[in-house]
């Protein structure tokens, strides 16, 4: 309950219901733009700071392979369930979408853990990082073999799919990833006098900005909702279980390598979060046979929401029980 009394949950409440109540309230696209870019990078030099204090040491370095195991996990995970009733490239898509995470997910989820005193590690911003890609190389992988298998006509009527090397270079030099990276970088090369330079912008301002780009989000979130109607339940299922089920591997393998609770919490966060922004605009490439109203009302009109709502303070509940 006391995570719903947040002031930017519950803008993100009041979103959803002014995006339910069909109000015309919106936030420009410039400005959601700008939003988001801000929260990457203040939150590339949060990272960077604490990084810089941290240094690179045992943990850092299990915890970057952790998120680098999960994010071939889940998609491979995702793809094997999804298959037995959907096609090869919806599959493929959505094991992207849910293979890869939500950037605004994990930043509520580092806000939600500094509001209740525990202490993760900045490093946890670069693992969000590396987990962008790999589930985008590993969908297009499966839908050329499933092109090969199958000589899908309609492969042919939307066109030739991108090549694997224009894909592999949108999926990393995304702009929004590179900021949050270089950002990082230059945290860790300012260290102590960046920190009390950017203060005023990177802390104090933080709490306020993410509040606007969640009110955005809720308005999205509701919006987006009615893509799902008439699609299978088990489609319903999956973008409120997989996220359960996936939150729930990150766990068990946190706690063998030994993790801190706050660090197992953002693992849990990265491998439950589904990206509604980066990995829907290449796969609407790289995949054009897959129905877009799937994999992005999935992630944006369910698992987003349910992660905000409840997803967070569940996994943080459970980290700190059994880490």
């Amino acid at each position: 309950m006391h995570n719903f009394l947040d002031p930017a949950i519950l803008f993100f409440v009041f979103g959803m219901v002014a995006g339910t109540l069909k109000s015309n309230l919106e936030i420009p696209a410039p400005i959601s733009r700008f939003l988001s870019l801000y929260l990457l990078m203040a939150l590339g030099l949060k990272g960077g700071f604490a990084l810089a204090q941290s240094g690179m040491t045992r943990e850092v370095l299990v915890s970057l392979g952790a998120a680098m195991g999960m994010a071939v996990v889940v998609p491979v995970l995702g793809y094997w369930c999804l298959r037995r009733f959907l096609s090869g490239f919806d599959a493929a898509a959505i094991a992207a979408t849910y293979g890869s995470v939500s950037a605004v997910t994990f930043i509520t989820a580092v806000q939600y853990l500094d509001t209740h005193g525990i202490a993760f590690g900045g490093h946890m911003a670069a693992a969000m990082a590396l987990m962008e890609s790999p589930a985008i190389v590993l969908a297009v992988v499966l839908a050329n073999h499933v092109r090969r298998r199958a000589a899908a006509p309609l492969a042919v009527e939307a066109g030739a799919p991108a090549p694997l090397g224009r894909i592999l270079h949108e999926a990393l030099t995304d702009g929004a990833q590179l900021l949050l990276l270089g950002a990082m970088l230059i945290g860790v090369l300012t260290s102590e006098s960046g920190e009390a330079a950017m203060k005023p912008f990177s802390v104090d301002l933080f709490k306020g900005m993410l509040a606007f780009f969640l009110l955005d989000m809720g308005l999205l979130a509701a919006r987006n909702m009615g893509k799902l109607k008439g699609q299978s339940a088990w489609l319903l299922v999956y973008a409120i279980a997989g996220p359960l089920v996936h939150a729930g591997l990150a766990l068990l393998l946190g706690m063998a390598l030994g993790l801190s609770a706050g660090n197992v919490t953002l693992l849990m966060v990265l491998s439950a979060s589904a990206s509604y922004i980066a990995v829907p605009a290449v796969i609407r490439h790289a995949i054009p046979e897959a129905n877009p109203s799937l994999y992005f009302g999935m992630s944006l009109g369910l698992t987003f929401p349910f992660n905000i709502l409840v997803g967070i303070p569940l996994y943080a509940s459970m980290a700190t029980r059994f880490v």
